[in-house]
C-alpha cells in the first residue's frame, strides 16, 4: 500500500478548476496540504525553494508552456512523488510523451467526478491512476495485431489512409488540400468517410485510431 501523501502540488491555471481539484484531494487524503501553482515558472520556483510533495497533479496546457516539461525534473527532485497528469487532452500527442517523461498516471478532467475520485482512491492501493479511456488506449496502442491487417485498415481506401495519417499528424484542411492536391470538397468527403468507417466523431479520435491501426507510431 502506498503511504498517505501529506503534501500535494497542484499545477492548474484555471482558478475554479484548481479549487475543485484541491477540494477533491483534501476529501480523498485527509489532512493533506495542497500547494497550488498556476504557471510552470511558479511550480519550478516552489521546487527550487525546497518543496517536496508526495503527490503532484499537473495540467499540461499552461500559459507559459507544456506541463510535461516539469515531470522529469520533479521526478528527479522528489523520487517518491506520485506524478499524475490531470488534463483535458486525451490524444496520443499528449498521453505518450507525459508517460515517457515519468508520469505515474493520467486523468482526464472531463470524466465523471466519481471516476476521478475512484482513481485518486486507487493511489493508496498502489493502483496507477488512469482514466478508463486512457487505459484502453494504452492497451490498444501496443496490441501486436493492431497493424495493417486490422479490419479498420482494410475498409479504408488508399487515399483515405493518406488523409488519416496526415490528420493524425495535425494537418488541417488547408494543409490537406495543399499536400494532396485535391479540392476542399474532396478532402471533406474523405474525412466524412473515415469518420463513418472508423466510427469516430473527431480529429482526435481519428488520430487515436490511426495509432491503433499501426498507420502511425505513438
Amino acid at each position: 500500500m502506498t503511504l498517505m501523501p501529506t503534501h500535494a502540488l497542484l499545477l492548474e491555471d484555471l482558478p475554479e478548476v484548481a479549487a475543485w481539484l484541491g477540494n477533491l484531494l483534501r476529501e480523498r487524503f485527509l489532512g493533506i496540504e495542497v500547494t497550488c501553482a498556476n504557471r510552470l515558472a511558479e511550480a519550478r520556483r516552489l521546487l527550487d525553494s525546497g518543496l517536496q510533495p508526495q503527490l503532484a497533479l499537473l495540467d499540461l496546457g499552461l500559459p507559459d508552456g507544456d506541463g510535461t516539461s516539469l515531470i522529469r525534473p520533479l521526478a528527479q527532485r522528489c523520487p517518491g512523488c506520485i506524478i499524475v497528469v490531470s488534463t483535458l487532452f486525451g490524444d496520443d500527442a499528449h498521453v505518450f510523451p507525459a508517460l515517457r517523461a515519468g508520469a505515474h498516471g493520467y486523468l482526464l478532467k472531463d470524466q465523471p467526478e466519481e471516476r476521478l475520485t475512484a482513481a485518486l482512491d486507487g493511489i493508496l492501493r498502489g493502483e496507477p491512476p488512469l482514466s478508463p479511456s486512457i487505459a484502453q488506449r494504452l492497451l490498444r496502442a501496443f496490441q501486436p495485431d493492431a497493424r495493417d491487417d486490422a479490419p479498420g485498415v482494410e475498409i479504408l481506401t488508399t487515399r483515405e489512409r493518406e488523409v488519416l495519417v496526415l490528420v493524425s499528424k495535425g494537418c488541417r484542411l488547408p494543409e490537406l488540400v495543399e499536400k494532396l492536391q485535391i479540392s476542399r470538397h474532396t478532402v471533406s468527403d474523405h474525412l466524412k468517410n473515415i469518420y463513418r468507417k472508423l466510427n469516430v466523431n473527431s480529429r482526435a479520435e481519428a488520430a487515436l485510431e490511426a495509432a491503433r491501426l499501426g498507420l502511425v507510431h505513438p
